[in-house]
């Protein structure tokens, strides 16, 4: 399900991409998967069907959708498009990793700070002793 958060600085169309995009890659829409009308998830969301239109148009210039005139828009591959979204994540981190220790960071105090801020988030850690 797609939640909005009217107090996010964030655009309507974005979080409804974003939702959109959690749902194809977690595998909940599955591939060739039929997305509601822009008419049904404006309904459900109690948005303009405008912007709804907009977030389908960006999922399709992203590649998470394909859209058929007449049939719908249909999710794309999720396993493809997360091995791309992995990639492109991996040369981020490396690219910020890579700024932090060019300006004088040890890579041990990186990671330690890494460890911290995940195991905030999810209660686990990088940590291999047990």
């Amino acid at each position: 399900m797609i939640s909005l958060d009217y107090r996010s600085g964030q655009p309507l169309y974005l979080q409804v991409v974003e939702g959109c995009k959690r749902l194809i890659l977690s595998g909940v829409i599955s591939e060739n998967e039929r997305l509601p009308s822009v008419r049904e998830l404006a309904s459900k969301l109690a948005i303009n069907p405008n912007t709804i239109q907009r977030a389908y148009r960006e999922l399709e210039a992203q590649g998470y959708v394909g859209s058929s005139p007449g049939k719908g828009v249909f999710a794309m591959s999720g396993g493809t498009l997360r091995e791309r979204d992995i990639k492109e994540i991996n040369k981020a981190i490396d690219s910020e990793i890579k700024k932090l220790l060019d300006y004088g960071h040890k890579l041990e105090d990186v990671l330690a700070e890494i460890n911290a801020r995940f195991s905030l988030q999810r209660g686990d850690s990088f940590d291999n002793d047990d």
